[in-house]
């Protein structure tokens, strides 16, 4: 098996962990764009030491970044603090592994942006595996108490904060793969905890920024919560260098198709841990995203 797999399905591992997590923290102590914070602030400090330890162990120094670095890694960086709020704010409105499902479609933009920004493309059976997402979309976005059929169903707040996430996270992914083409290095690790540490102090800092301006008190509230938002660190960070490391080697479409393993990890951790029960609907829109993946996987 490749490289670049099983770094998707341990990044989805991970991933899966850190949104129970965060659901937990938003649930109690924390705001939405609390909880979203405590993840790039926990992840920061750990990332940082990680790749200056990985340098020195080297001895060879820092490579040379590209002149799209900083750009990648800010855009890339705004797009996903935005991603994971509306995330954060999805679960309020679905259950666990719907809430997941539904962002799930980040796979599927992902393939147009990673066209329209890298000129990453995809086959004809890709396209095909995206027809069958976008039908596991319109199945998972009836509310549970609106009968409305066909297109209406994409017309509810939980459908328009999923497929929003998944556009940002889309973006997110792309400019974070072209972050890390742009480190002069053919050492896949070096290129991915350099790209990954620069990400996570970016978004460390301008949300702890904005934190401070516009909700006093809540970096104090992240902090004293720091018990449980330091494990969420911890699994952002391992998440974000798999992914990352997975980026170095592959179109980034096809390392989210993978990833999307955690559609059923996330219902394993709604039944098993929030116990939440998932409909008869829910699951058949599950499982037709589930057959996207599986055609992506088998190309």
């Amino acid at each position: 098996m490749e490289l670049w797999i099983i770094l998707s399905v341990a990044a989805a591992a991970f991933q899966t962990a850190r949104f129970m997590l965060q659901k937990t923290l938003s649930m109690g102590p924390l705001t939405a764009a609390g909880a979203t914070f405590a993840r790039f602030f926990y992840a920061a400090p750990f990332a940082m030491l990680a790749a200056c330890a990985y340098v020195l162990a080297q001895g060879k120094g820092l490579p040379e970044l590209g002149g799209f670095f900083w750009i990648y890694v800010l855009c890339g960086g705004l797009a996903q603090i935005l991603a994971t709020l509306l995330v954060v704010m999805l679960f309020a409105t679905r259950n666990f592994a719907v809430g997941i499902t539904l962002k799930k479609t980040e796979v599927i933009q992902t393939a147009l942006a990673g066209f329209l920004i890298l000129g990453d493309r995809v086959s004809l059976a890709g396209m095909l595996a995206i027809l069958i997402g976008l039908v596991g979309v319109l199945v998972l976005s009836d509310p549970p108490e609106v009968g409305a059929r066909g297109w209406a169903r994409l017309r509810n707040r939980a459908a328009g904060l999923g497929l929003a996430s998944g556009a940002l996270f889309a973006i997110s992914a792309v400019t974070y793969r072209g972050a890390t083409l742009e480190v002069a290095s053919d050492d896949v690790l070096l290129r991915a905890s350099l790209s990954v540490a620069a990400v996570t102090a970016s978004q460390s800092l301008a949300m702890g920024l904005w934190l401070r301006w516009r909700a006093p008190g809540e970096v104090s509230t992240v902090w004293r919560a720091r018990r449980v938002a330091v494990w969420l660190g911890l699994a952002s960070l391992m998440g974000s260098f798999c992914w990352f490391t997975a980026f170095t080697l592959q179109n980034a479409a096809y390392v989210f198709a993978v990833g999307q393993v955690e559609v059923i990890f996330s219902m394993l951790a709604a039944v098993l841990f929030f116990r939440e029960k998932i409909t008869g609907r829910e699951l058949w829109g599950i499982g037709l995203l589930t057959s996207s993946i599986l055609v992506l996987v088998l190309l």
